[in-house]
């Protein structure tokens, strides 16, 4: 014999199942198979997302090992071992960075009652730069002892130019130097390599003796 509380059941089942066909139309009926597909579609796809977070261009570089540098021109300080300098005329200066695609250039020029307009023409070539730098950060340099007497240029931002600075000894002799990179500027790609460099810049500053 067949219970009546499991055919009682199974009729209810099937009536609430013809109440749902007639309260839902074919077309609704598609709509709610297309949104649950979608779903598992969907659920499926978040597993196989990856998010990489935000990060900056790691680079390693050696240890700074300084050495002395000389040569004819009056002017002399220490140098990183890994810059390869190369002498120009007049007593410019490039100091390469091969490994990184940096240069420091140096120029210099005798004073002769002029040093007005060198010192304003070194600063209107650090401040061409306000254009693109988010920041300037000038950092006098004041040595009576050594006779030596400068700013260094603290540039932020997407500038050419990261670094510039210029020293004299007011009377005879006027430096200075910037330093640029052999690719298109982007401050927070070559950040560890611009940082890099301006800790050699200000040993150049604060060794720097006049010959």
């Amino acid at each position: 014999m067949v219970d009546k509380n499991i055919t009682a059941k199974v009729s209810n089942q099937e009536s609430s199942a013809e109440i749902f066909k007639r309260l839902i139309s074919p077309k609704s009926y598609l709509k709610i198979w297309a949104y649950a597909l979608f779903g598992i579609i969907l659920l499926s796809c978040q597993d196989q997302v990856v998010v990489k977070p935000a990060a900056f261009l790691r680079l390693d570089f050696p240890e700074p090992k300084y050495g002395h540098y000389a040569s004819d021109c009056p002017f002399e300080f220490d140098l990183n071992e890994f810059a390869r300098p190369e002498a120009k005329e007049r007593c410019a200066l490039n100091l390469d960075y091969p490994f990184m695609g940096a240069t420091v250039y140096l120029t210099y020029q005798g004073v002769n009652g002029d040093l007005t307009q060198l010192l304003s023409d070194a600063q209107k070539l650090t401040y061409d730069h306000t254009i693109k730098a988010t920041e300037i950060l000038e950092q006098p340099r004041v040595d009576p002892q050594h006779e030596v007497y400068g700013m260094y240029y603290q540039i932020d931002g997407p500038a050419a130019s990261h670094a510039q600075f210029y020293l004299t000894d007011s009377t005879r002799h006027f430096l200075t130097g910037a330093l640029y990179f052999n690719t298109k500027p982007n401050f927070d790609s070559l950040y560890p390599a611009i940082h890099y460099v301006r800790k050699d810049i200000r040993r150049i500053m604060e060794t720097l003796r006049w010959q």
